[in-house]
């Protein structure tokens, strides 16, 4: 015997101890984010009765964003992320108490907070929401947050007045895509829509996985018989498998070439189905959503890639970047390069490394390409909306005398542009490159424009 079998009395008292207070801080903790949901939950409500004192809608949201600009400057997080957890308390607080109240006393987690309020957010009667989290909150004591979302979504279908039919319609019209940038220059790519869409989808990528891996394994034009005897077969794989060595067989072709092919393509099924996934979104089609000029199908795919002229010589040195956001490995920057039909090469200071100018061989706008070199990403404190993708403001209004040059231009995404000209939030450029931002309770924050890695700036097709 090992391993705990045979540790001491001593050890497993200092387990028990070690338990007992990982328990209790985690008690606390909750509490603490309790605590927080309360303040951001008052926020909410504070910036709605700001809001009140002026007319429409428009007047509202300008008056959240630059309440939630003003605690997520103080906070250096994303203005963004607070007002959606601003919205996210508000709801928890007022909608469900009984569950804040059980987080603020350490019952059960925020994890299993946020499962019961999404669960149960169609739920419009305030005694049929009480009544849901009471029970829910019941079991939620003994079990993880995964497995009380099961159960609490089946208990709130319980409660729900409205249909399911009529809630996946509004459900339906939340459906996007969007990415989370991971390390080791990784990124996901998540969808959000009907689950009929999204699991068909996901089956097809399956069989076209499947296919390949019948192809691989019995030779050219056995895919069809791979794929009967795959969806024949009940361990799935192993019956394409067989099906197509069967095939092979038939045929008189040597029996080992399905060894050596399947060697030669050790991908898996997983990786099969992203790099066909990823194949049809770059290079398919969309000919059920097409212009009748064929404008949709012409797009192709384009990033913004900084790459150190270091990395193009193969050398070591500071990694290549997408838009300033995510690492690029040296070996794709390398093969996008050498297929970029432009490039922009911005030229560093070598001492303090600020932009000193950006040139092309095909002349566009120079100025718009400095400026984007500079800032990389919306310039208001926080943000990280690239460049590219924000408009180029005028700090010092041009209809005031403003001049359209670096000293007076900045990347500010949409969001934060009319922040700048609707609300309290103003900004002023200290040179080289500083912003200062004050917001509307007089504090000040300086966003400074992010160090430059890169001598080469590329546009790089796919």
């Amino acid at each position: 015997m090992n391993g705990i079998a045979t540790a001491t009395a001593e050890d497993m008292a200092n387990l028990d101890a070690l338990v007992s207070s990982l328990q209790a801080v985690e008690k606390t903790l909750q509490g603490v984010l309790a605590a927080r949901d309360g303040l951001l939950a008052v926020a909410n409500r504070l910036a709605m009765s700001i809001a009140e004192q002026g007319e429409g809608l428009e007047t509202s949201d300008l008056t959240l964003r630059a309440v939630a600009a003003e605690l997520a400057a103080a906070l250096r997080v994303s203005d963004r992320t607070v007002q959606r957890r601003m919205l996210a308390a508000e709801v928890l607080v007022e909608r469900f108490p009984q569950v804040w109240q059980a987080q603020g006393c350490g019952a059960i987690t925020a994890g299993h907070a946020r499962v019961i309020v999404e669960a149960g957010a169609h739920i419009d009667d305030a005694t049929a929401r009480a009544a849901y989290s009471e029970r829910v909150i019941a079991l939620a004591h003994d079990d993880s947050p995964n497995r009380v979302r099961v159960v609490a979504e089946r208990i709130a279908q319980q409660y729900q007045e409205r249909s399911l039919e009529e809630r996946h319609e509004d459900a339906r019209e939340n459906r996007g895509v969007w990415v989370t940038d991971l390390p080791d220059a990784m990124s996901e790519l998540h969808m959000y829509g009907p689950s009929v869409l999204v699991h068909g989808a996901h089956a097809r990528l399956t069989e076209m996985a499947r296919a390949l891996e019948v192809e691989k394994g019995a030779g050219a034009g056995s895919a069809e018989a791979g794929l009967a005897g795959a969806e024949g077969a009940e361990a799935g794989l192993a019956g394409a498998e067989g099906a197509g060595a069967g095939h092979a067989r038939a045929d008189g072709d040597d029996p080992g070439r399905a060894v050596a092919d399947r060697a030669a393509d050790a991908r898996t099924r997983g990786r099969r189905r992203f790099d066909l996934a990823l194949d049809m979104l770059l290079t398919g089609t969309p000919l059920g959503h097409d212009s009748a000029g064929g404008m949709l199908g012409a797009i192709t795919a384009q990033v913004s890639v900084t790459v150190p002229v270091t990395t193009l010589m193969g050398e070591s040195g500071p990694s290549a970047e997408i838009d300033g956001r995510v690492p690029v490995d040296p070996a794709t920057a390398r093969r996008l390069a050498g297929a970029a039909s432009g490039w922009d090469r911005v030229l560093t200071h070598p001492v303090t490394a600020g932009v000193l100018a950006v040139d092309r061989y095909r002349p566009p706008d120079s100025l718009r390409r400095t400026l984007r070199a500079r800032d990389q990403r919306c310039r208001f404190s926080g943000c990280g909306m690239p460049a590219r993708d924000s408009d180029l403001d005028h700090t010092r209004d041009a209809a005031f005398g403003g001049e359209t040059s670096e000293e007076n231009l900045a990347a500010l995404c949409r969001r934060h542009h009319v922040l700048k000209h609707q609300t309290p939030w103003h900004v002023v450029q200290l040179g080289g490159g500083l912003l200062e931002w004050t917001s509307p309770t007089g504090r000040t924050y300086v966003d400074r424009p992010p160090p430059p890695n890169t001598v080469t700036f590329i546009e790089a097709p796919f």
